[in-house]
């Protein structure tokens, strides 16, 4: 990009940042000709939403966009999820050249991990105990099913996995495994994954839920 442009952008992402406050993360990179695999980010406000910094790479989602052919188009809205848990909604912007090319990235990042906790206690005020007895999905094999399982512990203990303790953890697994879900083939890696665990921490998490519920042993 020419310098007036990432003049422009510079001065866009510091008001947006400044807007809307540390929890809003702007991410500008500018693409050289031939390098979408390698370009870094040339800009970032707030990098501690994702802990990136000027001079990393682009997140995958940008290098599958540049990388797998046919015409760019921009993404709004849409939700991605850290390493750690953090939930982010997220915009990705294309800047193209006159030729069509693309040749920088603006992308916002929005923490909205608080937001999703305060949302889900105001549910438990709101809601019925009916609306808490939702027919179960049917679904149409044991990935999809497993998922739907980690989802429903999530939303058993009414916060995202960023904000969990211990014992919250220790609750979505006692869940899973009341349930069933390890009886599912490699479950426990996904698990563990999901909530950011070791796999030996897993194990002691299953048991600690057993003593306290007296649940059957289940295999990993």
């Amino acid at each position: 990009m020419d310098k007036k442009m990432m003049d422009f952008l510079t001065r866009l992402s510091r008001g947006l940042a400044a807007q809307f406050g540390e929890n809003c993360e702007i991410v500008v990179h500018d693409i050289k000709p031939g390098d979408e695999t390698i370009s870094s980010i040339s800009l970032i406000e707030n990098g501690h939403v994702t802990g990136r910094n000027v001079g990393d790479g682009p997140s995958q989602a940008v290098i599958d966009a540049l990388t797998e052919g046919g015409a760019v188009e921009d993404r709004l809205s849409y939700f991605t999820k850290t390493d750690d848990g953090k939930i982010l909604r997220s915009t990705t912007i294309y800047i193209k050249n006159d030729e069509g090319r693309v040749e920088g990235v603006f992308s916002i990042n929005f923490d909205i991990t608080y937001l999703a906790l305060a949302e889900n206690a105001i549910r438990s005020f709101t809601g019925t105990v009916d609306s808490k007895n939702s027919a179960p999905k049917i679904t149409s094999d044991v990935e999809s099913l497993l998922d739907d399982l980690i989802e429903q512990s999530v939303r058993l203990v009414g916060k995202p996995v960023a904000l969990m303790t211990k014992d919250d953890k220790i609750k979505a697994i006692r869940f899973l495994n009341d349930t069933g879900a390890f009886l599912i083939t490699r479950s426990g890696d996904k698990v563990a994954s999901y909530f950011n665990i070791s796999k030996f921490t897993l194990y002691n998490y299953i048991d600690m839920g057993k003593k306290m519920t007296g649940g059957i042993k289940n295999g990993l």
